[in-house]
């Protein structure tokens, strides 16, 4: 080999050598998690697992002398009527099945079942002021349903119809869901019974009205007047809230959904059917969240707690020695992140 050859072999290994060294110092871009599969999830194995239980909820129009049904609307129902109204004649695109007897019944909204034996949950504002309520099931069955208890606060009702070995919706745990997560709706917008829609958690803990008790999950699936009422689950089909209200200005879905945290409408469940309400305890103070401001005139280095503006006299808290202007931090050991956690 001759020199001149030798020089330029030796000239070629370097540059190779210092290219690959200066690649070795590039960051590789991190993968996105959703993306890294370039597939987007695939919900029908679950819709065929879960449609079989959620149901759609028509009546017929209460007489004059029924209007008013149990109870008054609560601060959160009243907040939910001017928002999300489902149902009632003329409803676009509602379709009104003709239980037995041939009498027309307006869809109202959604519910689901939650024992084989018949109990189904649903909101209260969907059957509130109802007349005869019909269940009409995923196999085409419709069945007359007793409201069994109903609570205007939480806006949840449970209804029983008359049948066995009924499909379930198993109760999964909203609390292991990340913002961001996948969440499917199944209900009947309009009334078009079992309508399948699709998206993520947009947020967790929303308060929507004062003097109210739902910490609901917010999300950008699809839900418009007649989903009220179904069943929000999560990927491996467990439910994991009650699809209740939009906020809308058109009266349409604009993606932002409110659902009712599965384990709170479970415990709520339980009281309405052995008891046919719900009783809450309570403190009896009226309490206000801590501005920054407000806070830091305390001495707390973020807002979180509530001061208590008010309390009621002869109540636990004023038995208790709590008085207004004191501060709250925590209950049995939970932080408090705002004032509804005063309310429970």
């Amino acid at each position: 080999m001759n020199p001149q050859t030798r020089v330029l072999r030796l000239f070629l290994l370097l540059f190779v050598s210092l290219t690959l060294l200066a690649g070795c110092g590039d960051d590789e871009p991190s993968p996105a998690p959703v993306a890294s599969t370039g597939q987007l999830p695939d919900f029908t194995g679950l819709v065929k697992q879960v449609s079989p239980a959620v149901v759609n909820i028509s009546a017929a129009p209460a007489e004059a002398s029924e209007e008013g049904g149990e109870g008054e609307d609560g601060p959160l129902e009243g907040w939910l009527r001017r928002f999300f109204e489902d149902g009632g004649p003329g409803a676009p695109g509602e379709q009104s099945p003709l239980p037995p007897g041939g009498s027309p019944h307006a869809s109202l909204g959604s519910g689901f079942i939650i024992s084989d034996d018949g109990y189904i949950l649903t909101n209260r504002h969907v059957v509130a002021n109802a007349g005869q309520i019909v269940v009409k099931l995923n196999d085409r069955r419709q069945l007359v349903a007793d409201v069994v208890g109903q609570d205007s606060y939480s806006d949840l009702a449970v209804l029983k119809v008359d049948a066995s070995d009924l499909p379930t919706v198993k109760v999964g745990n909203p609390d292991k869901l990340e913002v961001g997560s996948w969440v499917v709706a199944i209900g009947s917008p309009f009334g078009f019974e079992t309508s399948v829609t699709a998206g993520i958690v947009s947020a967790k803990q929303r308060s929507l009205a004062s003097d109210q008790y739902v910490p609901f999950l917010q999300t950008d699936v699809a839900i418009n007047p007649g989903n009220s009422g179904g069943a929000l689950v999560n990927p491996e089909g467990a439910l994991v809230g009650i699809n209740t209200a939009i906020f809308s200005r058109s009266g349409g879905s604009q993606g932002i959904g409110f659902a009712i945290p599965a384990n709170l409408a479970h415990s709520i469940l339980d009281e309405l059917v052995t008891r046919g309400r719900v009783i809450r305890g309570w403190l009896g103070i009226e309490a206000q969240a801590l501005s920054r401001e407000l806070a830091a005139s305390f001495g707390l280095r973020t807002p979180q707690g509530v001061i208590v503006a008010g309390v009621v006299s002869g109540g636990p808290a004023a038995q208790a020695g709590l008085q207004p202007g004191d501060v709250l931090l925590s209950i049995d050991g939970q932080v408090i992140l705002d004032a509804r956690a005063t309310m429970s």
